[in-house]
């Protein structure tokens, strides 16, 4: 069974006011994610509850996820310059 694929409002609100090529190229790699979410994790923080999240870098951009096994999801939470 696969994952489902969420992603957070803040995060489609950067998705919007990035070049359509960029873009494109993201929601591409999300389509991975969802697919393997493991593998494309290139380093890990934690948040302030302690959850891993999962960090992969595209295109410029870190792309923040987390990896709800329990409901099979991969909850996209932000999408950053791969710079900071």
């Amino acid at each position: 069974m696969g994952y489902r694929l969420l992603v957070d409002l803040e995060a489609i609100a950067v998705l919007d006011v990035i070049p359509k090529r960029v873009r494109t190229r993201l929601v591409e790699h999300f389509i991975r994610l969802r697919s393997s979410p493991d593998r494309y994790s290139d380093y890990h923080e934690h948040d302030r509850t302690g959850r891993c999240v999962e960090i992969s870098v595209f295109a410029g951009h870190s792309i923040h996820y987390w990896i709800d096994f329990a409901d099979r999801h991969v909850k996209v939470l932000a999408i950053k310059p791969a710079d900071r």
